[in-house]
């Protein structure tokens, strides 16, 4: 059915708000203007609220197959219409692992039948992730995989790096990257940092993710590839990022909320809901990923929304597993700790969840113009309310935020041109 959406405020290229209206019709933006014509389209009112693109987060783990316990494409795609996105990429850390054509089309159907959003698996570069035999990259990408990435378990070997790099260049498809040296993780549960000495905890060391990142910029120097870094969590990954974007290497990046927001010093105590992968470093690193993302180091923020049950995080960080969930609670948090604080304009936050990832991975969404697909998120931003983790609609409830007052909350959330999620009215 025809909509408009009246009187909402949009951000314009030069920064400011105006108000407007937008016609959606058959899933697309068929016109924005201050005045259209309403000729029985349903009436939607944007009560003076900011109107954004639908949010796109490259970096969500949503379990299923194999993990449902802990999350479902459902309940997952359910959270992200909540938090404003539109279009998230699905983590390969599934059982089976989307490493073959037949298990590639078992999540494509999973995802049909199941998501409320638009959902992009990504391949895996390594059968079962395992690191040692390469993917039929060509039939991934015929597929659909718009991407590959071993997410979870970084690639150990650098030959078998170096050759899907190869062939992930010959197919232009991107290969994303957790960077983890295994052999500098040391069993560690936390970052090697005084926290981790005052908690007596064993620390993982900074240069475990920049000794990965390093190589494999080099190789995809050597291949041409497009290579994207997931989770940026060090200084000393901003500084190599940051050469290798000077040499004309084509790497990109991402960095998530929390590592923008929380650094060691704020973990309290042996409670695992402060556990992730990467772990929350140094404040010196936390304040030159911050610098990194507005100096275009470090290109968009992705979640990294990894749910888990309850039960498994009860037990601390030496037994709990690693992972935090974020679709729900970014754009609250980002908005404000960095834009009412006055550190970055709304149009950056908008930017980084949008248009910048869309440009890194090729994607037409993202856009609030005519012709785009009508993904679209209407944000209270005067609404403050409290980060309640018993309301989350993910299974997943382990945030450290829990009980952050945050302003800037969605209300509506359009995914081609279909409302899939609303907030309820007092």
């Amino acid at each position: 059915m025809t909509k408009i959406i009246q009187n909402v405020q949009i951000v314009n290229n030069e920064g400011n708000l105006e108000t407007t209206a937008i016609l959606v019709q058959d899933g697309r933006i068929a016109a924005i203007g201050a005045s259209i014509a309403s000729n029985g389209a349903q009436l939607i009112d944007g009560k003076g609220q900011l109107l954004s693109p639908g949010f796109i987060d490259v970096h969500v783990h949503l379990r299923e197959p194999g993990g449902e316990h802990k999350e479902t494409i459902e309940t997952g795609t359910k959270a992200a219409a909540k938090g404003g996105y539109t279009t998230i990429c699905a983590m390969p850390n599934t059982r089976p692992v989307p490493d073959s054509a037949e298990n590639f089309s078992h999540v494509l159907d999973l995802v049909e039948k199941n998501a409320l959003v638009r959902v992009l698996p990504y391949g895996s570069i390594t059968i079962r992730q395992a690191g040692k035999e390469r993917t039929d990259i060509e039939a991934l990408k015929n597929l659909g995989a718009f991407a590959l990435t071993d997410d979870g378990v970084g690639v150990q070997e650098a030959g078998t790096m170096l050759e899907a790099m190869k062939e992930a260049a010959k197919f232009n498809i991107p290969i994303v990257a957790h960077c983890e040296d295994n052999t500098l993780i040391y069993g560690g549960v936390m970052h090697k940092g005084k926290r981790s000495e005052e908690l007596g905890l064993k620390g993982i060391p900074s240069v475990s993710e920049s000794v990965h990142i390093a190589r494999d910029i080099l190789l995809a120097e050597a291949t041409g590839a497009h290579y994207h870094v997931c989770h940026v969590s060090t200084k000393e990954s901003v500084r190599v990022i940051r050469d290798a974007k000077k040499a004309g290497i084509q790497v990109t990046a991402e960095v998530s909320p929390h590592h923008l927001l929380l650094c060691e010093d704020d973990i309290p105590s042996n409670d695992a809901a402060w556990k992730m992968n990467p772990p929350l470093r140094a404040k010196e690193d936390m304040m030159a990923l911050r610098e990194g993302l507005v100096d275009g180091t470090l290109d968009f923020i992705a979640t990294d929304h990894a749910p888990h049950t309850e039960e498994e995080k009860s037990f601390g960080f030496e037994k709990a597993p690693f992972g935090i969930v974020g679709l729900e609670t970014a754009f609250p948090l980002l908005y404000t700790h960095f834009v009412k604080t006055g550190d970055w304009t709304l149009k950056q936050l908008l930017e980084y969840l949008t248009i910048k990832p869309a440009e890194v991975f090729g994607f037409e969404f993202g856009k609030l113009e005519v012709g785009a697909p009508a993904d679209l998120v209407l944000l209270d931003l005067e609404k403050e309310q409290d980060i309640v983790k018993e309301a989350f609609v993910s299974k997943g409830k382990n945030t450290p935020f829990n009980g952050w007052a945050c302003n800037g909350w969605p209300q509506l959330t359009m995914y081609n041109g279909e409302i899939v999620w609303q907030e309820e009215q007092a």
